[in-house]
């Protein structure tokens, strides 16, 4: 709390009853902060305004984010607090006041209500997945919100908030969910809707904290468990794979500790962890699963890595249970991409093939090289393959098509992608002319992913904030 000489209060911060009841009345760009506890705000509080803790993370993420231009008020039980925190606030260029005498002094009428102004990832999913009536609000700027969103949402900018004919846009009849990168100007927003009469809630963490939700999808408990892992916010799939109460991961990201749950909950052990390829757009959880199950790593013989693992490469063979993985080089993305063949019935094909595109080879600056080898990869070595064979990559875009909830396809149906039709120069010459953004904080990902470094798991969602750009899609 900060806390200043109440001589030092300037008479131009100071906002009477009557003033404040006539701007709440207005429709003005106006936030209206209750600074008291949490339950003596929720047994009255003035119509409006809405609970808020001035503490140094609301200094640091909250203050920043409120536009300028938008009128503040400060209300706690006799202004002692108030008066101080509107000072500071003012301080920092924002047009911030407190209520004259506090709560005491409000001689209108109260409301009572329950306190509910966030949700958190995970609630938001299941909320999605249930088709519950919601309304996204994405709060960041157009630019931001172009590059990528939860897929529904509508962008009005936080600044248009506070907007008669921005708010007309917003359903009234639907719960209303604020979105931004961190769920700092999310919370804000919802205050500005709060002032108008709508409730909702903001999204904790924001889209970086949406990007680490797992979702898994049965692919099949015939002979073998295949179990899909989805990153709901970014388009990582990854795979356990279980045989006679074993598991082996294939790709996994991070939150680490969800696989072992998720195969606990098919009566699996995990006892291997591996990767397709060093990847440049999530954070590689294998290292940290492997250490806390006590499972077997292992990595592509073909690709530096800075730590200790088993190294497998073009025809090895990894007993599972009853079941064996057929390993197969499949360079293209990366010079050391491995595919996984299981029990000749399922291909993981990392990031080479996909449901609805291939690989882009550019992200090692060897385009050329690589796109060459990504042709030789799909039609000499994995087309080579049964046709029948169950693709399951480790990506979707955002179009991409699912069957029984599983982004799948066949080796027969992927022939029929255009881009696959090409003779060989028109592909090299196709896949070379495709230019394509890059992933965010892909360099220092795979610096990561190859080395011994440690990275918080708080951070890993910030590094990986952004949609996947593995794929070209064809």
């Amino acid at each position: 709390m900060f806390i200043m000489n109440k001589n030092n209060e300037s008479e131009n911060l100071v906002i009477a009853s009557d003033e404040l009841y006539s701007d709440l009345k207005s429709g003005m760009p106006l936030l209206v902060f209750d600074l008291r506890l949490k339950e003596h705000y929720t047994h009255g509080h003035i119509e409006g305004s809405v609970h808020a803790v001035c503490d140094s993370r609301a200094k640091e993420t909250i203050m920043p984010k409120i536009p300028k231009g938008v009128k503040i008020v400060l209300i706690d039980e006799d202004g002692s607090i108030s008066a101080p925190t509107a000072a500071m606030m003012a301080s920092y260029g924002l047009d911030a006041h407190f209520l004259k005498g506090g709560i005491k002094s409000w001689d209108k009428s109260l409301v009572k209500k329950d306190i509910h102004t966030i949700i958190t990832p995970e609630e938001l999913w299941h909320k999605i997945t249930n088709n519950e009536n919601l309304v996204l609000v994405d709060v960041r700027q157009p630019e931001e919100f172009s590059d990528f969103k939860i897929p529904g949402s509508i962008n009005i900018p936080l600044g248009e908030l506070f907007d008669i004919q921005s708010l007309n846009k917003i359903p009234k009849s639907k719960q209303v969910v604020t979105i931004c990168p961190h769920g700092n100007r999310s919370m804000v927003a919802a205050f500005a809707l709060a002032r108008n009469g709508i409730n909702a809630l903001s999204l904790v963490g924001g889209l970086a904290g949406w990007g680490q939700v797992l979702n898994p999808k049965v692919v099949t408990r015939d002979d073998v468990t295949v179990i899909q892992v989805e990153k709901i916010g970014k388009g990582c799939l990854s795979y356990i794979v279980g045989s006679k109460g074993e598991a082996m991961v294939i790709d996994p990201v991070y939150p680490a500790e969800k696989y072992v749950e998720f195969a606990r909950n098919e009566g699996l052990q995990i006892v291997k962890v591996i990767d397709t390829h060093q990847h440049a757009d999530h954070v590689s959880a294998a290292r940290e699963i492997a250490k806390i199950t006590n499972a077997q790593l292992y990595m592509s013989k073909y690709e530096q890595y800075d730590f200790t693992s088993n190294r497998v490469g073009d025809g090895d063979l990894i007993n599972l249970g009853d079941s064996t993985i057929r390993v197969i080089h499949t360079p293209g993305h990366t010079a050391g991409s491995l595919s996984y063949v299981l029990d000749e019935k399922y291909v993981f094909t990392g990031d080479i093939l996909f449901v609805d595109g291939i690989g882009r080879p550019d992200l090692r600056d060897n385009a050329k090289e690589f796109a060459e080898d990504l042709y030789d990869t799909l039609h000499h070595k994995l087309f080579a393959l049964h046709e029948e064979t169950l693709v399951l990559p480790a990506h979707h875009g955002e179009q991409s098509g699912y069957k029984n909830s599983v982004y799948q396809t066949t080796l027969r149906d992927a022939k029929k992608m255009l881009m696959l039709g090409l003779s060989h120069d028109k592909f090299i010459d196709k896949v070379m002319n495709t230019t394509l953004p890059r992933p965010m904080n892909y360099e220092k990902i795979i610096q990561i992913n190859k080395s011994l470094q440690q990275v918080p798991t708080l951070d890993v969602a910030n590094l990986e904030i952004g949609p996947n750009r593995c794929a070209i899609s064809t």
